[in-house]
């Protein structure tokens, strides 16, 4: 497993004539792995010569007062994962290399990253389109594998893969859960052992949606209220947004089907979780 920390070296390696017909797959990460990693590395490894994972916490995405600096960190143990996932490259760039002095373009993909977190964290989006723009350019990857947790980012990372006609094939993964139903996530470390109780509400509250729609509940104003009140039941949890949404083009609905998407983001204690649901998919572990 190769460690290369130079966008120069990293682009060489993506261009060589010895890369020929091998094809690259690719995994952006910010680090901090675990099992929702280690399951896109397991299968881009699956689907290309040369798997490639790069690890950069990156600060384009964060707004002020958010957690950049105290975002977790733990390289040892992403190149134990990484290895026993198969990676043949860590890529891991640094911000003065990424954004040096002077930088000023920025990847904007506009109505799909407006609502939900978007409108939560201005500029969000446009910090992940821009990464994953200059991460592609630099990896030059065939195939991009991306958690459906982050649905919005995924949408929108189809969206600008779309837009700007770059030939990469983007898929989504699902969700990977602990046992007890929460979504893993690098945040959960946040959690003190009361929070990560009372975070079970977000998965509890998607079971709960589930159950109605399976017995025949269409309204979303209705989903809604039953979300909301599990959630609200929980002293520590305070609701950023619970939407529904289209899946493909996150409009509002108000009839709920099988194309419609569950969005939920709630803070519970000081960390911001999120999770969602497909109504046409069954929600798994």
């Amino acid at each position: 497993m190769k460690i290369i920390n130079s966008i120069l070296h990293m682009q060489a390696l993506a261009i060589s004539p010895e890369r020929g017909e091998r094809r690259i797959s690719f995994v952006p990460t910010m680090g901090y792995l675990h099992d929702g990693h280690a399951s896109l590395l397991r299968e881009a490894r699956k689907l290309a010569d040369v798997l490639v994972l790069s690890i950069f916490v990156n600060p384009m995405q964060f707004g002020a007062n958010e957690d950049l600096d105290k975002y977790p960190r733990d390289m040892e143990r992403d190149f134990k994962i990484a290895e026993e996932c198969g990676v043949d490259i860590v890529f891991i760039p640094n911000a003065t290399e990424m954004y040096p002095n002077g930088f000023q373009t920025v990847v904007s993909v506009r109505d799909i990253s407006m609502p939900l977190c978007g409108a939560n964290r201005p500029g969000h989006f446009d910090g992940v389109a821009t990464v994953v723009t200059k991460l592609f350019n630099i990896v030059r990857p065939d195939i991009a594998l991306f958690g459906n947790k982050d649905f919005q980012q995924l949408a929108v990372i189809r969206r600008m893969t779309a837009d700007l006609n770059l030939p990469i094939e983007i898929v989504g993964m699902p969700i990977v859960r602990e046992r007890d139903g929460l979504a893993m996530s690098s945040r959960n470390a946040y959690l003190t052992q009361s929070e990560r109780e009372s975070a079970l509400c977000l998965y509890r509250s998607i079971l709960s949606a589930r159950a109605l729609f399976d017995s025949g509940e269409r309204s979303a104003a209705v989903l809604k209220r039953t979300v909301c009140g599990i959630i609200q039941n929980e002293p520590s949890a305070t609701i950023d947004y619970v939407e529904f949404r289209d899946a493909e083009t996150l409009n509002d609905v108000e009839v709920i089907d099988n194309s419609t998407l569950l969005a939920l983001a709630v803070r519970i204690g000081q960390t911001r979780l999120i999770d969602n649901m497909v109504f046409g998919e069954k929600p798994g572990f």
